[in-house]
């Protein structure tokens, strides 16, 4: 049976990968700004040629430096009752005597005694054995508190840039169910038209049929996308009064009022769609004498855009006064898509019908 994995440590998640990090140029400049300190500090009243003490001094640092590394990565499972950072602190306190101790026989010329026998060499020795021992710890674990504050800051960055990133899939995920939503409702709606044309005997249903063939060609295509331009938008609200008035010539007569620059200006589907086509289901339909439908698009100071559909069909206390599914999904739609900078408002006509406005800001992408 396989003997199951040790635990790995915050640590042990946080180390540098490959050997490369043994030697990096941030490790070798801290280094090389304590040796030269350390250098500079016996400089004054050294006996014995510089390039010793320079040497001694860089060369412990440098095997320090390398045990820190070593221990970083190696051994690669440890027990849980040791940390990683207590075995890389403690190496480096444990190779600061033996580090020396090699400086110092190495440096020691042919023929000459050893440092332990002269008591001036031997004193130097444990002045820089008991100063290293002081410093070379705290130094290793001042950098590995910097390294694990790094690491931690980077992961923060990760997990902000992985959620902004769910949070851009999930919205565009919301869009298309809202525009899934929207498609049959707008479908259903015109072919019970028809059928109830068709129920009628009207002799206008063949041709009014045809062009709902027509319009549907054209139209579909379109519904499947997340977002259209207004410009794609309006030609879709034409294509649709023309089919009402097809239905009703009597009762409905409408105008498109399109501002300079909005054909352009990405638009959710459905949007302008949804206005149009719920005057005519609650504001026109129900009212005996027909009435007017008005198409605004236009640019304003400032970026923002504003879309107008005004009516003058019963008005909003005949209907109830309340949104109804159309207009809560296109507030909705609204949301998801601008944020809180689109509106949507609806307000009463006078002598009779309802104003339903759109504003939104204009994307910096547009």
């Amino acid at each position: 049976m396989p003997t199951p994995p040790a635990s790995i440590s915050f640590s042990e998640r946080l180390a540098p990968p490959g050997w490369r990090a043994l030697f990096g140029w941030r490790r070798l400049r801290t280094v090389a700004i304590i040796c030269a300190l350390f250098v500079l500090l016996f400089s004054f009243g050294w006996k014995a040629g510089m390039w010793v003490l320079v040497t001694r001094i860089f060369g412990v640092g440098l095997s320090l430096l390398l045990v820190f590394g070593l221990f970083e990565q190696w051994p690669r499972r440890l027990p849980g009752w040791l940390a990683r950072w207590a075995l890389q602190v403690a190496a480096v306190g444990v190779t600061v005597p033996v580090a020396m101790f090699m400086a110092y026989l190495l440096s020691t010329a042919p023929g000459a005694p050893m440092f332990w026998h002269e008591p001036k060499r031997l004193e130097g020795f444990m002045t820089f054995t008991f100063l290293g021992m002081l410093v070379a710890p705290w130094t290793a674990l001042t950098a590995l508190l910097r390294q694990r504050e790094a690491k931690v800051e980077k992961q923060a960055i990760d997990f902000e840039l992985e959620r902004s990133e769910m949070a851009r899939q999930a919205l565009d995920a919301r869009m298309r169910l809202l525009s899934a939503q929207a498609q049959p409702h707008f479908l259903f709606n015109t072919l019970a038209n028809v059928q109830a044309l068709v129920e009628a005997g009207s002799p206008r249903a063949p041709r009014l049929l045809q062009s709902l063939t027509d319009y549907l060609r054209a139209a579909v295509p379109r519904l499947d996308g997340s977002a259209n331009t207004l410009g794609q938008e309006l030609e879709l609200v034409r294509a649709y009064l023309e089919l009402m008035q097809m239905r009703m010539p009597d009762r409905l007569a409408f105008a498109l009022h399109i501002g300079a620059g909005v054909h352009l200006l990405p638009c959710p589907p459905m949007t302008l769609l949804t206005l149009v086509e719920n005057a005519v289901q609650h504001g026109i339909d129900p009212s005996e004498e027909g009435g007017r439908i008005d198409v605004h698009a236009e640019l304003l100071e400032g970026g923002r855009c504003r879309l107008r559909v005004v009516d003058t069909g019963v008005g909003l206390q005949a209907t109830g006064g309340g949104l109804g599914t159309g207009l809560a999904a296109l507030r909705e739609r609204l949301l998801w898509a601008y944020g809180g900078s689109a509106s949507l408002d609806l307000s009463e006509v006078a002598p009779h019908g309802v104003q339903a406005r759109i504003e939104f800001a204009r994307k910096e992408s547009e």
